[in-house]
């Protein structure tokens, strides 16, 4: 599985493609898009949207984890920033892309086992799993290879969870229709009755 992690940002657009083969982790590219200052908002997302799609096409990703947003007071940045993010579902969405979206919290439990370790805890432990001499920068960069180490190891519980929901549906579904089958039975004896009592 080829998984395409995203650190979404309108300055700063951090990504990591990295192929899971059993248990383990390998990078297979990362980086970040970059947009000026003085580059107007539409051109800016312009700009991310179109990266974005050339590097799907260069990496051939399976899947796509995603960071969700997380802001406690500045909320220009959060709405400039959900921009990009939904540029960035948008690239992976046109791309016939599934998409996975993890809080912060989750990402550090995946990576580390605690959902409140420091930045650098988790920087490290991208470094140790993916076999680096050094930790990616920029820090966004770091910060998607986080966000596609933590879909592959939630993904065989998803995969899981879907198949146990699917065959829950269909059990609920069999069971309506075997009652809705004895409902009819019962409709067409009880209108066959009626029509024996009136003649």
């Amino acid at each position: 599985m080829r998984i395409l992690g995203i650190d979404p940002g309108y300055a700063i657009l951090g990504y990591g493609v990295v192929e899971m083969k059993g248990n383990r982790f390998v990078p297979v590219e990362y980086g970040a898009v970059t947009t000026d200052k003085d580059m107007e908002m539409p051109d800016r997302l312009k700009h991310l949207y179109s990266e974005l799609m050339e590097i799907i096409d260069r990496t051939r990703p399976d899947v796509c984890s995603i960071e969700e947003l997380f802001f406690n007071t500045n909320t220009t940045t959060a709405i400039l920033v959900g921009q990009a993010r939904g540029v960035a579902i948008l690239a992976c969405a046109n791309s016939g892309i599934p998409i996975n979206e993890y809080t912060p919290v989750q990402i550090k439990q995946a990576l580390t086992g605690y959902g409140r370790a420091e930045k650098k805890q988790v920087q490290m432990m991208v470094k140790a799993m993916l076999g680096l001499s050094e930790v990616p920068k920029p820090d966004d960069t770091a910060d998607a290879l986080a966000a596609a180490v933590c879909h592959g190891h939630a993904a065989p519980g998803k995969e899981r969870m879907k198949k146990f929901e699917e065959a829950l549906k269909s059990k609920n579904e069999n069971q309506i229709k075997s009652a809705q089958s004895t409902k009819n039975r019962w409709e067409q004896l009880i209108e066959e009755y009626e029509k024996g009592v009136k003649r």
